[in-house]
């Protein structure tokens, strides 16, 4: 092959195509196939050594990652793989330009063809469209160049010399921009193709419709016009669309040849031309073939894969583009173009960008996880607003932006340890303005400080007109929405249901006096749903404007309810509307930006007064919709709407119900504001909004006769039918003396005697180690060497002595000989205690392995956790229901109509219908594997002697009870064990992940085991030794499982064996592969939160209160396990 290149090639460095080929081939081994690799595109070699002609500077390793952007989608010892081949026969040589650019673009009138000038030197020759003005591509006026963006730009002009090209980069990267510019830079006009899901093969490339007196005819895809037409098509969305679908592109993109449905063929033009030469134009038109134009070009842009992104860069997909990976501006980048945009906005944006960028550059990955939030599109929306109201609150700018309050507890606190350590904290306490008032009359609007023309219309039928209350909290949030409505921006409004999101979006079209559509989304919209609505009138297909496509040409304000039930794919093509105002519907017709004003009648306008306001839940539990705010987040302009403060809520529900009294008014707001922190704990399902107290209260209002009770049951009487629900809802009412018929609860209670330890010497030498007599009395008895149960003897089973086989513990005030007395003790006398220890631990795993079940002991332990075991369990189940959602199988005999083969049906086809199933996976696709959880647990000395003290000992059982009845059902999801560690080893096993238990009686062996183990067991600590042991036998683990995670419960006593903090914290991160936490849950004074302190931002726990450590488990399970599903 080299020589065949360099024949081709002559001028291409000759070193430069062996190291290209040595590489490629290397990479191509049945070797780097064993080592999971993907396969290299060796075809597309002669590709690289045409960028290498074109442009000699370029280094091997730059355009080899071109064709194998292996970051993007290989895990971390891929890329150490593919790194290592390369650095072997492509080494980066740091000859290359850091600042590349596009010195200039000539092109001869009426040519398809333009000369490439890369930074002064290398000249070569490009297609180019036929766009004559730079009214082209929806140009970006805000657009600013940086050296990065100019490096991408002269890199993408040496690829488009040669293929075709895909972009990969993060939501906000800048993909749509540099398109943009890049359409410009070559004089092409854009055809932008929103790619979905449910996008067919067929109607990617045609559409069928019909004619005014009813035939059926095909209609061209926006693709295929770009192909005919010499635009540069842009694929937005590669990694949504389904594998079968693009697969009908090969032959476009790798031969520009293409069979359309009707019979029609598209030719390459040099193709077309000889037959035309030889056959002639009119024969070729009666042949329906087509010449596809030389300047034609596609652009794919793509999310890489990760997270909710499924793995869709397979060895197909690798044959058909050239690869770019682009990376989100630096924070020197993205503060030049803040400079240069919103120069008043400069001082705060440093303090943002600096918490930006170290989100980004975070290893932890919950952190990281943040990054896309604040995005550079959501930074520039962050300056503009800042530059305009200098005097915002930046603290809460940047939270909504993060959507802060919805985060799970762990990853909330680490943003904001990170803010602060920024300087960017609140400016003072929330203290509600309840000075903030509201004006308004024919011309204007007049909110807080800010005033607004009111709108003119003719369509004052369309704006909402209804009952508000305005309150203080309200009329804020009116003011916030105001104020970026003045800048132009989309809203998305987040919020638990019955806050009031419809209220206020209502409230406030009425003061500004917009008319709006309305469209409310569910889990059968789709996208032709979204963008038209057909049906067949006397077999001619018919299409009425959707209430977006009305909103869109009349200039009103479209309000998208309940945004977050519909598929993600289906809302993700509003993503182009909102960034370029351009839009592609599903009957063919195109929104355009009034930039792109054509007579034509497919093409739709887009009124200079059109607004969007999305309305979602909030994501996650209890709503389980789609993440809207993940993929659209920083599009949109986002506001958080809570319940009302309690000031406000009270004004609120005496307004719907001046005549009930103000003290049922303070029960019923004291009450629901307890149920909303059991729903912020994960304790109830429901949020029990203000919609719901305010229920109650218009009850009362309208039937003055009916009690309390009546119009209590009206809102819980559902709960009446889950158990649990009934425990919490009880208790929580009648705390506040509101009446309730569920049946009654009294939470278990647990009496905790407190111990005292007084240290002595006891002055007395050891003998030999032996049980003790048994005081029947159980009288407390100090020092001697006589009793069983004593504190500060010798040689007997007791605490706080030495000499003795094991602990035993006769509940009562500890007397503790010091350490060095202990450490003074013979090593026969040790030896022979550890002997009897071992004999008397080997007899009771007998005993508990004999015991039958006691239901008593085991309620001891999981009565205590059982709500939160309640609560793990509701988030699991619900997630995996929506893991496991049927969806919609298409192309059925029988079912529900499709609307998208309505013309299908007129032509007689019979698989017109759909209707729900199961969809197997996608052929190449990844398979799915479960989390790997493994518990450490402390089962040393310290654990059983200090029970008394803290209880800590308790607290552990309880939270391993807690996890086995929790995961129990799960375990195909989280393959999950259990291992101790104490003074004797570093992995004592007590629950396999091959056979977890599945019923009571294993789970209290489990316990009594290791309440055995930490009474019997020697002294010592082997807390570092089982963390390193775990990361490595979890490490060997992970390629049969999907992520793998650590959770150590241990004491805080480390310093006793010299354990410093700086070596827990490295044992911690000793992988990139495995996630480890550490939760403390006992402490002599404040061990436990100086070590936290020393630790890395959330990785260790404190936990002493027995409530809290199912919470903290909790917190790390919703932050990390939940993605599974």
């Amino acid at each position: 092959m080299l020589n065949d290149l360099i024949a081709e090639y002559p001028t291409a460095p000759k070193e430069k195509l062996e190291n290209v080929l040595s590489c490629a081939y290397a990479l191509a081994s049945p070797e780097s196939s064993e080592l999971g690799l993907h396969d290299f595109p060796i075809e597309k070699v002669p590709i690289v050594a045409k960028l290498i002609y074109n442009n000699p500077s370029v280094s091997p390793n730059n355009v080899l990652k071109r064709l194998y952007p292996y970051e993007s989608f290989m895990n971390p010892d891929g890329k150490r793989s593919v790194n290592g081949i390369l650095s072997s026969f492509c080494p980066e040589n740091g000859d290359e330009a850091i600042n590349r650019h596009v010195t200039s673009v000539g092109r001869p009138d009426n040519q398809n063809e333009a000369e490439v000038l890369l930074d002064n030197s290398k000249r070569f020759k490009v297609p180019s469209g036929n766009a004559t003005s730079i009214n082209v591509a929806a140009v970006f006026p805000e657009f600013v160049d940086t050296n990065y963006q100019n490096a991408v730009l002269s890199d993408l002009a040496l690829s488009h010399s040669a293929a075709d090209i895909c972009i990969i980069g993060p939501r906000g990267s800048g993909k749509t921009a540099i398109v943009n510019r890049f359409a410009t830079t070559f004089h092409y006009n854009v055809e932008t193709v929103s790619l979905y899901q449910d996008l067919t093969a067929r109607d990617l490339i045609q559409q069928r419709t019909t004619l005014p007196n009813g035939d059926t005819v095909w209609k061209y895809s926006p693709l295929v016009v770009a192909a005919i037409e010499g635009k540069l098509a842009v694929l937005d969305g590669l990694h949504r669309l389904h594998l079968s679908t693009l697969s009908v592109l090969h032959r476009l993109i790798q031969d520009r040849d293409l069979q359309l449905h009707d019979g029609t063929r598209l030719l390459r033009s040099d193709r077309y031309d000889k037959l035309a030469k030889k056959l002639g134009v009119d024969v070729m038109d009666k042949s329906n073939i087509i010449r596809v134009h030389p300047a034609f070009r596609i652009m794919a842009l793509a999310e890489p894969p990760g997270g909710t992104i499924p793995q869709w860069i397979t060895p197909e997909v690798l044959n058909m583009f050239i690869f770019h990976e682009l990376r989100p501006l630096s924070a020197v980048e993205e503060l030049k173009i803040v400079q240069h945009l919103y120069p008043n906005s400069v001082k705060p944006m440093k303090r943002l960008v600096a918490v930006t960028k170290k989100l980004r550059e975070s290893s932890d990955i919950y952190l990281n996880s943040l990054a896309p939030s604040l995005s550079t599109r959501q930074l520039l929306r962050i300056s503009k607003r800042l530059d305009k109201y200098p005097d915002s609150d930046f603290y809460s700018i940047v939270n909504k932006a993060c959507l802060s309050q919805f985060l799970p507890q762990l990853t909330k606190q680490m943003l904001e340890k990170t803010l602060y350590s920024c300087s960017i904290q609140p400016i003072s306490e929330n203290v509600e303005d309840s000075s903030i008032n509201c004006k308004y009359d024919d011309d204007y609007l007049t909110i807080g400080n800010t005033t607004i023309a009111r709108y003119k219309t003719s369509a004052s039928s369309k704006v909402p007109n209804i009952l508000f209350y305005d309150l203080p909290q309200h009329l804020k949030q009116l003011e916030l929405m105001l104020q970026d409505f003045v800048l132009g921006e989309h809203l998305l409004l987040v919020g638990n249901q019955g806050v009031g999101k419809n209220k206020l979006v209502d409230r406030f079209l009425q003061l500004v006096n917009r008319p709006r559509e309305y469209i409310q989304l569910h889990r059968d919209t789709t996208v032709q749903s979204l963008t038209s609505q057909q049906t067949v009138i006397d077999g001619v297909l018919q299409i009425e404007d959707s209430p977006l496509v009305k909103a869109v040409k009349n200039g009103y304000v479209l309000v998208i309810d309940e945004a977050d039930k519909a598929p993600a794919h289906v809302t993700c093509v509003l993503k182009n509307l909102v960034e370029t105002g351009n839009m592609r519907l599903a009957d063919g017709r195109q929104i355009i930006s009034n930039a792109n004003i054509v007579n034509d009648d497919s093409m739709i306008v887009l009124h200079p007064d059109f607004r969007m306001i999305v309305l979602a839940n909030r994501p996650g539990f209890p709503f389980l919709g789609n993440n809207l705010f993940s993929t659209l987040g920083d599009v949109f302009s986002c506001h958080i709407v809570d319940n009302p403060s309690r000031e406000s809520e009270t004004q609120l529900l005496k307004s719907y119900g001046p005549d009930v009294s103000v003290e049922v008014i303070d029960q019923v707001i004291a009450a629901f504001g307890d149920l909303r922190q059991l729903f912020d704990q994960n304790l109830v399902s429901y949020p029990y909004s203000t919609r719901e107290a305010v229920n109650i209260i218009k009850h009362l209002q309208i039937y003055p006769q009916d009690t309390l009770l009546d119009a209590i049951r009206n809102v819980f009487d559902f709960d009446c039918y889950s158990k649990e629900a009934q425990e919490v809802i009880t208790n929580v009412l009648n705390k506040h003396k509101l009446p309730i018929k569920l049946s009654p609860w009294a939470g278990p209670t647990q009496k905790k005697n407190l111990q005292i330890t007084v240290e002595k010497e006891s002055g007395l030498d050891v003998s030999s180690p032996k049980h003790g007599k048994v005081d029947e009395k159980n009288e407390p008895h100090v020092g001697g060497n006589t009793w069983a149960g004593g504190t500060g003897g010798r040689d007997t089973a007791g605490l706080g002595g030495k000499g003795g086989p094991y602990r035993l513990d006769a509940k009562h005030k500890v007397f503790q000989v010091s350490d060095a007395e202990k450490d003074a003790v013979p090593e026969h006398v040790k030896e022979a205690a550890r002997q009897m220890g071992q004999k008397a631990y080997k007899e009771r795993l007998k005993e508990i392995e004999m015991t039958e079940y006691d239901d008593k002991v085991y309620n001891e332990y999981s009565l205590p956790v059982k709500n939160q075991v309640q609560a793990l369990r509701v988030i699991l189940n619900s997630l995996q229901a929506k893991s496991q959602e049927r969806q919609w199988v298409r192309h059925q005999t029988s079912g529900e109509l499709d609307d998208s083969k309505l013309i299908e049906g007129v032509i007689g086809e019979r698989s017109i219908y759909r209707k729900r199933g199961n969809v197997d996976p996608q052929i190449g696709a990844p398979q799915l594997k479960p989390k790997r959880l493994r518990f450490i647990v402390d089962v040393s000395g310290s654990m059983y002697r200090f029970n008394n003290y803290d209880g800590r000992l308790d607290r552990e059982l309880e939270a391993v009870i807690m996890v086995m009845e929790a995961l129990s059902g799960f375990e195909d999801k989280i393959s999950y064990d259990i291992v101790g560690h104490s003074g004797e080893t570093e992995c004592l096993k007590f629950v396999d992940k091959s056979n977890p238990p599945t019923d009571n009686k294993r789970r209290l062996d489990v316990i009594k085991k290791m309440h055995a183990h930490t009474q019997f067991c020697m002294a010592g600590d082997n807390t570092l030794q089982s963390v390193i042991y775990a990361q490595k036998t979890l490490e060997a683990e992970r390629t049969d499982f999907d992520e793998a995670i650590i959770i150590l419960l241990s004491d805080a006593n480390l310093s006793r064996y010299n354990i410093r903090p700086d070596r827990l914290a490295a044992a911690l991160n000793l992988s990139e592969d495995v996630q480890s936490f550490a939760i403390f849950i006992g402490s002599l004074g404040d061990q436990a939160d100086m070590l936290t302190k020393s630790l890395p931002a959330g990785k260790s726990f404190v936990c002493m209160d027995l409530k809290n450590i199912p919470q903290i488990i909790q917190q790390i399970f919703m932050s990390s396990i939940m993605s599974v599903f």
